[in-house]
């Protein structure tokens, strides 16, 4: 038998599949959201809504063996996101359950996911945060008893980025045999020296419109303007190599490049218009990053996303003061990425107020042509756009539809397992099955 437990909308099932060559017997989860997914896209799948504790491992077996048992216990209250805010030891705790498998119907193969902070894993002190002299000392614990039971047990972090999936997203693995053969760690596909790694703007749905952060009405929050104006300065006006989208006759070609790639000759032309665009990032402190190049991986995906796509909108330059409307609008169709218009002095009081240098207020040099920041856009990514990137290749093929609300949708992508790094995991430390 195959196991999934917090299987969640069922990232790991996927991966898990595609390593083994058939479905999860099993998967387990306590949220009705979740298993409506899970049982949509897995239907030879028998699915246990219920709370993880009242599943009798020995009933759901039967007594057939377990050859892999997979874990993916809530993370909330391990991951440092979860700030000053105190933890929960019930949810801490749920990884004890795996240890109750492990006595009762002992699979072969156990492999657990979580945050990296999971090593970390110790006491609570009385204000419900953790006990910082006696850290790890629960996980030493948990491990020392999967030993006791005649597990080998080892860990490693693995980031999905480099096994195909387009987000950056390191997770621990535990991998726990009693087979007697080895652990075994998949080698990384991609990066350096390998497969390309794949990038948010594989991902990214060019076709959605990106309004304009002038004509918002609710202006949006200081920190987000100046974490907004920040990447600006750092993705645009500063970048050596700057994203590029190509926009041709007021609509997108369907191609993204750098301005390195044979194409940008063609934004010479009158006819065509760029966008200049990357990852705006909403949370962390003052000294989080505030955002990413759009051609690298999409930053790791949370449960509440906070990543958004910032479009930078150019016009060439063919007047003299930066802070003057551009010439170029009448001649340069403005893209239609974004829902504004002209915003040129708005860009220039913006980027200025929020800490560009007072030189490079608006201008964009691409190639040896003189661009002007004409608008800029801003919009959160879609839950396709987060799919394509946590899923990787499956995602076409996986249907979020019953989760109904973008917000459920948004959820169950931020807290499941990225298919490729756990198919890897799998494929790994276990034979491929027939169906």
């Amino acid at each position: 038998m195959i196991v999934d437990l917090f299987a969640g909308g069922g990232g790991a099932s996927v991966g898990i599949e595609a390593a083994m060559g058939r479905p999860v017997d099993v998967a387990v989860d306590h949220d009705p959201v979740a298993l409506a997914v899970h049982r949509g896209n897995h239907p030879r799948t028998l699915h246990l809504e219920a709370d993880i504790w009242d599943v009798r491992p020995l009933d759901v077996t039967g007594g057939t063996p377990v050859d892999l048992l997979w874990a993916s216990p809530s993370c909330t209250h391990f991951s440092t996101a979860k700030g000053q805010v105190p933890l929960d030891r019930s949810i801490r705790s749920l990884a004890w359950v795996v240890v109750r498998w492990a006595k009762q119907v002992r699979p072969s193969v156990v492999v657990v996911e979580n945050v990296s902070e999971f090593s970390k894993w110790g006491p609570l002190v009385a204000d419900g945060r953790p006990d910082k002299s006696r850290e790890g000392e629960t996980f030493r614990r948990w491990v020392r008893q999967l030993e006791r039971l005649g597990y080998v047990v080892d860990w490693r972090l693995l980031d999905a980025s480099e096994y195909g999936a387009p987000t950056k997203r390191r997770r621990i693995f535990i991998v726990a045999r009693c087979d007697g053969e080895p652990i075994s760690w998949p080698a990384p596909t991609h990066g350096p020296g390998l497969d390309p790694l794949r990038t948010a703007a594989d991902c990214i749905d060019w076709s959605l419109s990106c309004p304009s952060i002038f004509e918002r009405k609710r202006p949006l929050a200081e920190k987000t303007l100046w974490r907004i104006a920040q990447g600006v300065k750092r993705f645009v006006l500063e970048a050596a190599d700057p994203f590029i989208v190509y926009v041709n006759h007021g609509r997108l070609q369907g191609r993204v490049a750098s301005i390195r790639c044979p194409m940008a000759t063609v934004t010479t032309h009158s006819s065509n218009a760029l966008v200049s665009a990357f990852i705006s990032r909403f949370y962390g402190g003052s000294r989080a990053p505030v955002g990413s190049h759009a051609d690298r991986p999409l930053p790791t995906i949370t449960a509440w996303d906070h990543n958004a796509l910032a479009a930078v909108c150019l016009a060439k330059f063919r007047g003299t003061d930066p802070s003057q409307p551009a010439s170029a609008s009448v001649e340069d169709p403005i893209p239609t990425i974004s829902a504004g218009g002209v915003h040129v002095a708005e860009v220039c009081a913006f980027l200025s107020r929020y800490g560009a240098d007072a030189d490079q207020l608006s201008l964009v040099d691409v190639g040896e042509v003189a661009y002007q920041i004409v608008d800029i856009g801003l919009r959160m990514l879609e839950p396709h756009e987060l799919l394509a990137a946590q899923f990787g290749r499956f995602a076409d093929a996986y249907d979020l539809a019953p989760a109904r609300t973008k917000a459920a949708k948004v959820r169950l992508i931020g807290n499941s397992v990225a298919p490729e790094v756990a198919e890897a995991v799998v494929r790994a430390n276990t034979t491929r099955r027939s169906p």
